[in-house]
């Protein structure tokens, strides 16, 4: 039994080094990764959670409806990762031209994965180097870290959005 926690133990640990390397390496760029995953996971089960008919719920006159904020949140992560990435953003204008639950849940799954590839290019030296954002000189990693807090703010208004329709948002345990 001993021999066979071991045997599994060294297994995992075996299959987790390039993981664990990659972090050691590049800690910075390793903990934006894990902030990106964590509120892209919760954005796109929230897409997939909320019937399409809600899509065009909008609380209040003055407010983006859902569907406005999953566009608006996909362009922003084009133009942010785009800007940490020093490129110009591949793709923008959802928010104001898609409102189908099928075309928004795409158009935030390739905005996502623009900004995995961004994450993924970028090592910590790059992630320290400073440049000119909208909000002043910063540090690359710092511009990703501004797009994981916009990512959360409206998150926020999608959580609110859900509890108003009896959907439990999926950070809360609603799958």
């Amino acid at each position: 039994m001993m021999t066979r926690l071991l045997a599994c133990g060294f297994a995992a640990a075996v299959a987790l080094s390039p993981a664990v390397a990659a972090a050691q390496d590049n800690p910075m760029m390793a903990a934006a990764k894990g902030q990106h995953d964590l509120i892209k996971g919760n954005i796109l089960k929230s897409a997939e959670k909320i019937p399409d008919t809600l899509y065009s719920f909008q609380p209040t006159p003055e407010v983006r409806t859902m569907g406005q904020l999953f566009g608006h949140i996909a362009d922003s992560n084009y133009a942010i990762c785009a800007a940490a990435g020093g490129e110009k953003p591949p793709v923008s204008g959802i928010e104001k031209s898609k409102t189908t639950k099928a075309d928004l849940q795409k158009a935030l799954a390739d905005a996502f994965a623009y900004c995995d590839k961004v994450i993924a290019g970028m090592d910590d030296k790059k992630g320290a180097e400073v440049i000119k954002f909208f909000t002043g000189m910063t540090p690359r990693a710092l511009v990703l870290g501004f797009n994981f807090a916009h990512n959360y703010e409206h998150y926020g208004n999608l959580v609110t959005y859900m509890r108003i329709n009896k959907i439990v948002p999926p950070s809360s345990g609603g799958n």
